[in-house]
């Protein structure tokens, strides 16, 4: 912490624009001891804890406006490529656009406190267009709660910060190998149940062309499409003959199913 903080003064204010526009534009240059480190030297009278703030706030907006603008401009593709490179692929994208939907605007306001979810929520309020200053208002006030959390800890705890890091400093290289052991770890189990779904995906999972063949030699096959409203708002355009359904309902029309047919589901 002593060298963050060094470096923190020696660069100032530029520093955390930077810093934090880097992070929120997608690198992984986690801003957390950034902004704990600005917020003690705040307390010890050495940073102007709001020009710290103001500047934090900046870097996070202007991030997020080029997310935004990427979400209006290329439509669903770009939540389907930044979820492609997730830990969790298969899920990402309805988790995100669930909840999107449940909360709308007000999300922004928290989304920058659940990393999988702030990497897709600037891009999705352009997705649904989401009115520019509607979406400035609700990602300011997020990012505004987000740095100044974080900010105001440091800068309550500035003493107890420099001590943490002085005891995390004494242990060495150790610390350096249980993070990474406990992130190796992590990494590992979400992989494993990732290639687990896919595993028992390949066995029920049906082919594009062997759907349009069946349809072609005149099947009596039941379709459902089961994409989520926001993907179905912004592309339409149907399989002839699907219908269109909610995944929650699947489970509540169970009794709507025909059983003397195929069944087949297709979603993203």
């Amino acid at each position: 912490m002593h060298e963050l903080v060094e470096f923190v003064l020696r660069h100032g204010y530029l520093l955390i624009f930077a810093w934090v526009f880097v992070e929120q534009a997608g690198l992984p240059v986690p801003s957390l001891p950034l902004l704990l480190a600005a917020g003690a030297l705040s307390g010890s009278s050495q940073l102007n804890f709001f020009l710290c703030l103001f500047f934090s706030v900046l870097g996070s907006l202007c991030a997020d406006v080029i997310w935004y603008e990427l979400g209006r401009m290329k439509g669903s593709r770009i939540l389907r490529l930044l979820c492609k490179i997730s830990l969790e692929p298969d899920s990402c994208v309805r988790r995100t656009e669930g909840l999107f939907e449940l909360h709308g605007a007000r999300s922004l306001i928290f989304a920058k406190f659940l990393p999988g979810f702030n990497a897709v929520a600037t891009p999705l309020a352009g997705i649904v267009r989401m009115r520019p200053h509607r979406f400035l208002l609700f990602d300011g006030l997020g990012a505004l709660l987000w740095a100044g959390t974080y900010l105001s800890i440091g800068f309550l705890f500035s003493g107890e910060i420099e001590r943490i890091a002085r005891n995390a400093s004494a242990l060495g290289g150790w610390l350096g190998v249980l993070l990474a052991l406990g992130l190796a770890a992590y990494i590992f189990t979400k992989y494993a149940a990732r290639q687990r779904f896919l595993r028992e995906l390949r066995i029920a999972r049906i082919s594009v062309e062997e759907l349009k063949r069946k349809i072609d030699a005149g099947e009596n096959i039941a379709i459902v499409d089961l994409r989520h409203s926001l993907d179905f708002e912004a592309d339409p355009e149907i399989i002839p003959g699907a219908i269109h359904m909610d995944s929650k309902e699947l489970t509540e029309k169970t009794n709507e199913w025909p059983r003397d047919r195929e069944v087949v589901l297709y979603c993203t």
